[in-house]
């Protein structure tokens, strides 16, 4: 199984994460925790380039296109072999960061036409479930902020990150099925709680599919 998380910056995503590991461990589960941009060498190569603050003359094309070779990348030589051996994936961000941001946030490109992009990077295949922890841009950013390590990917104003919200918002709506959201704004402890009892709920009730 597949999960993704995703959401605006300092909403949370990369230090809920490894606690949901745990628990999902203990629960018997074999887990893979990765991340986007990333997650291969040829992957962790790229995400310097994307992230570097020296590159702010980076195009938007060349910015989409770098996402999708590490993200292609990351599908074939982990996501797919660890599905075929069991593995409940974690992931800290996919392809609908790419419709967020560079479609919705942009607004350059039209997420419409950027999705065939994705749909070559990653074969076609789609999270079986993603998290949304959404959380206001303003405090969203103020945490950003507290906790260092700024990129050229956070280097935006408050609209653009509005924007890249709304996105969120608006590809919920269009899958509900397998969109959650979760509310990002309310303490720590409280979101992990959440994320627990969601992740849950669907494991179960694919587990109850199967036993059908």
């Amino acid at each position: 199984m597949l999960i993704t998380l995703e959401g605006i910056e300092g909403s949370g995503k990369t230090s809920q994460i490894p606690p949901l590991r745990k628990f999902l461990e203990r629960q018997g589960y074999r887990v893979l925790m990765i991340r986007e941009p990333g997650g291969t060498p040829i992957g962790d190569q790229v995400r310097d380039i994307l992230l570097s603050l020296k590159n702010t003359a980076m195009h938007t094309r060349t910015e989409i296109l770098l996402f999708q070779s590490s993200r292609a990348q990351l599908v074939e030589q982990v996501i797919i072999p660890h599905l075929s051996d069991g593995y409940l994936i974690l992931c800290d961000r996919y392809a609908d960061s790419t419709l967020a941001y560079q479609g919705y946030g942009y607004q350059e490109f039209s997420p419409d036409e950027i999705k065939p992009l994705v749909n070559f990077a990653t074969g076609g295949l789609k999270p079986d479930l993603t998290l949304f922890l959404d959380v206001e841009v303003e405090q969203g950013l103020k945490r950003r902020e507290q906790g260092g390590g700024w990129n050229r990917l956070d280097d935006y104003d408050l609209d653009f990150y509005a924007r890249v919200r709304r996105g969120y918002q608006e590809m919920l709506q269009q899958e509900p099925e397998r969109w959650v959201r979760i509310d990002a704004g309310q303490a720590p402890e409280q979101v992990q709680a959440d994320l627990r009892r969601v992740v849950m709920k669907v494991l179960s009730s694919r587990a109850k599919l199967y036993k059908d």
